[in-house]
């Protein structure tokens, strides 16, 4: 089959118009606005349709360069961590213990559905967990790192096709999922958003003028907001570098690449915060919001779909459960474990993004919420705290709990 290679701008360029038809047809279409999904996740998925036509006719197979995307979503998450100051962590410092409290649950009875199902279709029940929290709540990237270890260590032939057609899937499945159920929270209970759009980032006794310099948009605020998410992010390198490496009785983690530059961007946000300088917020809110759009419309684009079309029955039926499993615990444990108001109602998109895809998800279904009804700040606080830190350690020791427990019953 010929093969067509795109180098990283014509990556991006792809990725911009499918970001803009998903705008148009967005707009345009009545369904896809009252079900808040995510602009590039139209587009994005509409493309990868295509591709997967392409190649099941043997007509011809893109290979992306996909570094331009982890550069957005690394952006994306500089940005996030500089909305993060301690007057927001004071006030949402329960609802952070209570969120990482529904993630933890939820990867246990996610491991626990994945097992108990393999073990009645007949297959290993350690290969269960292929459609656990290793593609569930790890994405991509535990799928990728726990697929291997599973077929080398443990002789499960086939676990890591599984594991990454499982995160596949759940990516697509966790960015569809979120927006209507939510958007039902909202209609059927009269939520509103208590916020205004400054709240994200002002800072308690800022004067009027701080705050309209804040929210200046000029060439000038435009170019300090890349410098600081620039300088944030490659600092950050270093101390994701440096997570990396640690490991704790024989344990190794693997952090996302992001996370280093999220935890620098906060600190050098509540320093600024204590010094009183003036961060240009508006603009770092418009850069991470574009780099968010550009990194889902790269990543659903790139998907390769026809992972998920060569999926065996007992698959596609374990994986049935596990989106079953999501909607039922976001519906009726997140949101009233939240409580059941508007910021609760956002989280429960987050996590059906976030159980289901990768933070990046979650992030993107809020935002297409939040662009409808309006702001949920400790949301946007919440869920990228306990997506992109608490839940790796977690989940990689339970991965690794289940997975001693089930060599144990064989």
């Amino acid at each position: 089959m010929p093969e067509f290679t795109l180098d990283m701008f014509q990556t991006a360029g792809v990725a911009m118009l499918l970001l803009l038809l998903g705008q148009r047809l967005t707009e345009r279409l009545a369904l896809l606005k009252r079900c808040c999904i995510p602009a590039p996740v139209v587009g994005g998925l509409i493309f990868a349709l295509l591709h997967l036509a392409l190649y099941s006719a043997g007509v011809l197979q893109l290979v992306f360069d996909e570094h331009v995307k982890d550069l957005f979503m690394t952006l994306f998450f500089t940005g996030v961590g500089y909305t993060a100051c301690f007057r927001l962590l004071k006030r949402g410092g329960k609802k952070v213990f209570l969120f990482l409290l529904a993630a933890v649950a939820v990867v246990c009875l996610q491991n626990l559905l994945g097992a108990v199902l393999a073990r009645a279709v007949g297959w290993d029940m350690r290969l269960g967990l292929c459609t656990g929290s290793i593609p569930m709540v790890g994405g991509h990237g535990t799928a990728g790192s726990y697929g291997p270890l599973l077929e080398r260590e443990m002789g499960l032939e086939g676990a890591n096709v599984l594991a990454i057609a499982a995160a596949t899937y759940g990516l697509v499945a966790g960015s569809l999922m979120g927006g209507p159920t939510a958007r039902a929270l909202i209609s059927r209970y009269g939520l509103r958003s208590d916020e205004s759009e400054d709240e994200l980032m002002e800072v308690e006794g800022e004067s009027e003028g701080e705050r309209t310099a804040a929210h200046r948009l000029d060439a000038g605020s435009f170019t300090n907001a890349a410098a600081l998410l620039l300088a944030a992010a490659g600092l950050g390198t270093l101390l994701t570098d440096a997570l990396n490496s640690l490991s704790f009785g024989g344990l190794h983690f693997t952090f996302p690449s992001y996370i280093g530059a999220m935890l620098t961007a906060a600190v050098i946000r509540n320093v600024c915060d204590g010094r009183h300088v003036v961060l240009p917020a508006g603009a770092l809110e418009i850069w991470g919001s574009v780099s968010l759009s550009i990194f889902l419309s790269i990543a659903l684009m790139t998907l390769k779909l026809w992972q998920l079309a060569a999926l065996a029955g007992p698959l596609a039926l374990m994986l049935a459960a596990q989106t079953a499993l999501m909607f039922f615990f976001a519906r009726f444990v997140v949101f009233r474990l939240m409580g059941r108001d508007y910021e609760a109602a956002v989280m429960t998109s987050a996590f059906c993004g976030f159980g289901m895809g990768a933070t990046p998800n979650a992030m993107a279904n809020m935002q297409a919420l939040t662009r409808q009804y309006g702001p949920a700040p400790q949301a946007y606080f919440i869920v990228p705290l306990v997506g992109s830190l608490f839940i790796d350690f977690i989940n990689g020791l339970i991965i690794t709990g289940f997975l001693n427990v089930l060599t144990l019953f064989g």
